[in-house]
């Protein structure tokens, strides 16, 4: 028996980089999925691999993460289609990196605040009663950019700060419940961060400089199969926490 053989999970941003990562991780355990972006192709083809490859069911759903009507429409399809959800992962994000605090416009703040803590927000209170019912869990991804001031990362990194807030006080609310929350802050190699790393070489240099292994996680083999671990029933005494993840591991309250 596979260590979520049967359950379906949802995970945002689940056509590519870390999100496809963790679609490869809970796919290998059984987890059917759910994943959703906002390009419809990009989907498809990640549907078409993940089942090829996991002999899972896999859901593609185009929606916006920052839209609250078509969050509602991927939790109600989700059901319709699968009829449960055990885990919710909020992997999505935009929001612009590189640019000094100063150099922010209202409108970068909006964009990362939306579809970060907005985001989350929205999956987490829809999802909600259905991970009551299965006693499930939600894995939300904030960022060492906000635990450690990294420069030229100030609205990205207050979004992710905000959704560990909200995390912790769902942790509280839900625990009642048999509803896990937990965070991941997550550096891992992905197209995005190698065009970053292009864009931005001294940043780059200055972060893997600072990570204990000397190298970014892989988003399936390191970032996915913690996550599998925190939506399984091992990590069943787990809440409320943030776990690290660059090239080395570490809990903080």
């Amino acid at each position: 028996m596979k260590r979520l053989e049967g359950n379906v999970t949802i995970i945002t941003g689940g056509g590519k980089g870390i999100g496809y990562g963790l679609a490869e991780a809970f796919a290998r355990e059984g987890s059917n999925l759910v994943i959703t972006g906002r390009t419809l192709s990009r989907l498809e083809s990640a549907k078409e691999r993940l089942e090829a490859a996991y002999g899972v069911d896999v859901l593609p759903i185009v929606a916006d993460g920052a839209d609250e009507e078509a969050i509602k429409n991927v939790v109600a399809k989700t059901i319709e289609h699968f009829g449960k959800i055990n885990t919710l992962i909020n992997n999505a994000q935009v929001s612009k990196s590189g640019l000094p605090l100063v150099e922010h416009t209202r409108e970068d703040i909006d964009l990362a605040i939306n579809s970060g803590i907005y985001a989350a927000f929205f999956y987490m209170r829809e999802c909600f009663p259905y991970l009551k019912e299965s006693r499930g869990s939600v894995i939300n991804f904030a960022s060492g950019a906000g635990l450690f001031g990294r420069p030229g990362q100030s609205s990205y990194a207050a979004a992710k700060e905000g959704i560990r807030g909200l995390s912790r006080v769902a942790a509280t609310e839900w625990g009642p419940d048999g509803v896990r929350v937990n965070v991941v802050c997550p550096l891992a190699m992905t197209e995005s961060l190698e065009a970053w790393s292009q864009e931005y070489p001294e940043l780059f240099k200055k972060t893997i400089q600072g990570i204990p292994l000397g190298r970014y996680a892989d988003p399936r083999e390191d970032i996915g199969r913690v996550c599998v671990f925190l939506a399984s029933e091992d990590a069943g005494y787990v809440t409320g926490e943030t776990i690290t993840l660059q090239g080395g591991s570490g809990m903080r309250p």
